[in-house]
């Protein structure tokens, strides 16, 4: 599913608030979606490697491009100095040039050679006159390892190549949001808007929108609760929160008792600290993610 969040600013905010970039508050989620909270140094890491593949797929593209590099280099090489071992001791160096002699990897007198027999084996290239003869049981097990490891490689690697670029983060590029979003009467209701809009032709299936108030606060009791997260209704008792964005949407939450706002005049807006994060949820209809 695509999660896109966008920060409402209110209108009638405190110009003060927002003087100069380096004075400017710091967000708890930025325009484009990234959250801003730093989790620490984590004590056991091992947890994410029991889930290797979210893992690799959480990768920035660098890393797992180096990750996905170096985990054919590095079989190659391997299986590459494994070969090079056992001609050394089969002595099949020393007779590359016999054609009395039976091999078991034949025409492997360097590691260059053994190197170019270890690729050509987990590619499944194809052989010239470098190859693994039936004259050993040890060079016909060994290939079979490596061909069933080489194929556990290109599940993995390639699996979470195709996840990582199919993700829809940057379909998120074209839902555009109001810069900012307004508080006034509608039906005789004191309502907050904002609105909405799809710019590609291809639409979003089932899509949901709600929102949420990030606001430290103190209970009564006195205990200090930081970046407490409040729902704020945008239609979900209606359906309203449920959108067909074929045309730009005004989105209505009406401030009743129930909303985080009820109490909050407009003087006292202008001096609160908060946050408004948007999420919109739904399906690509394009890729189906």
């Amino acid at each position: 599913g695509l999660d896109h969040k966008k920060r409402c600013k209110l209108l009638g905010d405190d110009p003060s608030l927002h003087v100069t970039a380096g004075n400017q508050r710091q967000r708890y989620v930025t325009k484009d979606g990234k959250c801003q909270v730093n989790l620490g140094p984590i004590a056991d890491k091992s947890r994410f490697l029991s889930d290797i593949f979210t893992t690799l797929v959480d990768l920035k593209y660098r890393w797992f491009l180096l990750v996905f590099t170096m985990c054919y280099i590095l079989t190659w090489v391997v299986f590459g100095v494994i070969y090079l071992f056992g001609a050394w001791l089969r002595d099949d160096i020393a007779h590359v040039h016999d054609p009395q002699w039976k091999a078991c990897f034949e025409n492997v007198d360097s590691f260059l050679s053994a190197l170019l027999l270890s690729i050509e084996s987990q590619r499944t290239i194809g052989y010239g006159s470098r190859m693994v003869t039936a004259n050993c049981t040890e060079g016909t097990v060994l290939l079979m390892i490596q061909s069933i490891l080489g194929s556990m490689i290109d599940a993995l690697m390639v699996g979470c190549m195709f996840v990582k670029i199919s993700r829809p983060q940057q379909r998120a590029q074209t839902l555009i949001f109001s810069k900012h979003c307004v508080i006034c009467e509608r039906d005789e209701k004191l309502c907050m808007l904002f609105r909405i809009g799809d710019l590609r032709a291809s639409h979003m299936v089932d899509a949901k929108i709600r929102a949420k108030l990030i606001k430290s606060r103190q209970t009564k009791e006195g205990e200090f609760i930081p970046l407490e997260q409040s729902e704020i209704n945008l239609g979900y008792d209606t359906g309203g929160d449920r959108l067909l964005l074929v045309e730009p949407q005004t989105i209505t939450h009406v401030i009743n008792e129930s909303s985080p706002f009820w109490e909050v005049g407009s003087e006292r807006l202008k001096r609160a600290t908060f946050e408004i994060i948007v999420i919109l949820e739904g399906i690509v209809e394009a890729s189906g993610l």
